[in-house]
């Protein structure tokens, strides 16, 4: 698809909208199928990886630290000659305190998964809104 074609593309075809179940395993089997997008979309393989473990981060986040449920949206997008893939995570936002304090996790094992989007994101953010609290990254796929 050339740029013009991206532009003009209905969005349905330039975006996809994945429910996160509150359920293990949940994160591997959209992995599998944002994989599938993503191998559709043409991506080169590293902005594949890059873009899976973003989207592993954001919704382990969302299902470890948030209330249920939780989507996830991915699109393509260009701006300014600059083409882009955001994922998106919403859910119903923090979970009530209760059970393990985040102080009583290991640190060898949780918290890093913010600076890792951070790192592989050109652009990332949270919003809060009466739906709940979208936390998103945007990562770069060149000039077109």
């Amino acid at each position: 698809m050339t740029p013009a074609q991206l532009d003009a593309a209905p969005r349905e075809e330039v975006e996809h909208v994945f429910a996160l179940p509150h359920t293990p395993g949940a994160v591997s089997a959209v992995r599998r199928r944002i994989r599938t997008v993503l191998t559709d979309w043409n991506l080169a393989a590293e902005i594949t990886e890059d873009v899976l473990l973003v989207a592993s981060e954001l919704l382990t986040n969302a299902l470890v630290h948030a209330l249920p449920p939780a989507t996830l949206r991915l699109s393509r997008s260009q701006a300014d000659r600059c083409r882009a893939v955001r994922v998106e995570v919403t859910d119903m936002g923090p979970l009530a305190p209760a059970g393990l304090s985040a102080t009583a996790l290991d640190p060898d094992e949780h918290g890093r998964g913010l600076g890792i989007v951070t790192a592989l994101a050109a652009r990332c953010g949270v919003h809060v809104h009466s739906g709940g609290t979208s936390r998103w990254a945007e990562l770069q796929l060149g000039r077109s």
